[in-house]
Order: C-alpha cells, then sequence, then structure tokens
C-alpha cells in the first residue's frame, strides 16, 4: 500500500517536514521516498515574485503476506453477502491459519470442502505474491479440516484392507494434492496395500489396490484345513475294534503336569 503527501515550505527542508508531518512519520522511516516538484524562489527586491518549495513524499507499506490474505479473503465473503462471519488470523512462522466462525460457514464449506480449498488456494496465490516466497495459508472453520482428515484416513484404511482380501482396486474421488496425501499414508500401514494417482488437474485422484510384490495369503488351503478339521484318523469294526493307523503314545514330560493338576 502507498500514501503520498505534498508538503510546502520556503525551503526543501521545512516542506519536506511538513510532508512527513502530514503522514505521521518522520526521515528515518522505512519505505519512504521523496521527490522535489519545485524548487523555493526569493520575492524580488523582497516584494514581487517569488515560490515555495514543494515536494512529493510517497510512503510504501508493506503488509505482512496474513494480512494481505485476509484483507482478500474478507472482501470475497463480503461480495458473497457473508458479511455476518468472524475471522481470526494465527500467525506461524511460514505461513497463517485463518480460522472462520458464524452464519452461513456452511456454504463457505461447500461439497466435501470444495468450496473452502478453492479459497484457501486463492488467498494462498495472493498471499506468496507479497514477498515472492512460499508462505503457507490455511483456511480452518471449527474442526472441519481435523475432521476430514480423520474421515480420508478411515476411508483409505477401509479400501486398502478390502483390495488385500479381495483382491480389487479403488478408485476414488477426484482431491486435492493434500487429501491425497492423507489417503496414501493411511494406505502405507496396511500390509499387502498400495496406492497411486491417476488423472490430471482437477480429475487426479487416488487409486487402492493389492501390492502384486506382497506375499499372497492362501486362503484355499485354510479352507482345506478346516474341512478336515474334527474328522477322525480311524474307524470301528463291527467287532468294536479300532481301525485307527495311528499309533499310541504317551505324552512327553505331561505326566507329573496333569498330575498336579
Amino acid at each position: 500500500m502507498i500514501k503520498e503527501s505534498i508538503g510546502t515550505g520556503e525551503t526543501i527542508e521545512i516542506a519536506l517536514e511538513n510532508a512527513y508531518n502530514e503522514l505521521g512519520i518522520d526521515s528515518s522511516t522505512e519505505g519512504v521516498n521523496f521527490e522535489v516538484i519545485q524548487q523555493p524562489e526569493k520575492k524580488k527586491l523582497g516584494l514581487f515574485g517569488g515560490k515555495e518549495a514543494k515536494v512529493k513524499v510517497t510512503l510504501e507499506i508493506k503488509e505482512s503476506p496474513a494480512k494481505v490474505a485476509s484483507d482478500y479473503l474478507k472482501s470475497i465473503l463480503d461480495a458473497l453477502g457473508l458479511t455476518e462471519i468472524e475471522m481470526t488470523v494465527k500467525e506461524e512462522e511460514d505461513g497463517a491459519e485463518i480460522n472462520l466462525e458464524g452464519e452461513g460457514i456452511g456454504f463457505v464449506i461447500g461439497r466435501r470442502g470444495e468450496t473452502l480449498n478453492s479459497l484457501q488456494y486463492l488467498t494462498g496465490l495472493v498471499a506468496n505474491h507479497v514477498e515472492n516466497n512460499y508462505y503457507r495459508i490455511s483456511i480452518n472453520t471449527g474442526n472441519y479440516r481435523e475432521k476430514r482428515e480423520k474421515t480420508l484416513e478411515i476411508l483409505g484404511r477401509k479400501l486398502a484392507f478390502k483390495a488385500v482380501k479381495t483382491g480389487e482396486t479403488s478408485r476414488l474421488e477426484p482431491m486435492n494434492p493434500y487429501e491425497r496425501r492423507i489417503i496414501h499414508t493411511a494406505v502405507q500401514k496396511v500390509r499387502g496395500a498400495i496406492s497411486w494417482s491417476e488423472g490430471e488437474n482437477m480429475n487426479r485422484h487416488v487409486v487402492i489396490g493389492p501390492d502384486p510384490d506382497a506375499p499372497k495369503r492362501n486362503y484355499d488351503n485354510r479352507k482345506r484345513n478346516n474341512n478336515y478339521r474334527g474328522r477322525r484318523s480311524g474307524g470301528y469294526s463291527k467287532s468294536g475294534e479300532s481301525t485307527s493307523t495311528t499309533p499310541t503314545r504317551e505324552p512327553i514330560n505331561e505326566g507329573s503336569l496333569y498330575g498336579k493338576l
């Protein structure tokens, strides 16, 4: 933001001082520049003509990225008629978190956070143009971000277990990079499942499937073993004699143990 003031006086020094006073600054203030518009001229014979000095002082006020971002976001909310929403800004080392509260907050969030993510993206672009350095802007309302993150974690793990069990792949809806990263992290915690991203730009989405390099579980052997469970190895003849071919063997070192019991 730039402020200007034009000062006049008998000398350039006096004109500068008057301009500084009007802006409420002094010569040591950072971001101050001045330009001499008119040199002073003395009156001829002390009676005729003469001109005062005239200078223009320019003050460039560098606002913080957080301030620029919050002002920009407020202008959007006001244009949408959401004037009752309160905004609190928490500045951090390399970014800021803007929290919104008030009536109409559901409209700000949008379907599955799409509107909130769009506002965050645009506000972040504005903030990063202030100093041409990376400055992270996060827009939250209540605990929506935390709840959304938890929901995505549960979804990622659920589909990962499904992929391991059935061998099928699942395709999720398009998400922003932050939400895709949450899904990928959740899937990494499930052994035997992997995830990757497909699509371009707004259609980029996560796909979850079985890990081809992971050892496969042999469900057929387990079923086969269950079928034999409970079967006897032998039967009885009509005379009542056992036809089992399994030799009878006493348990090793178990006699004393069962005696105690």
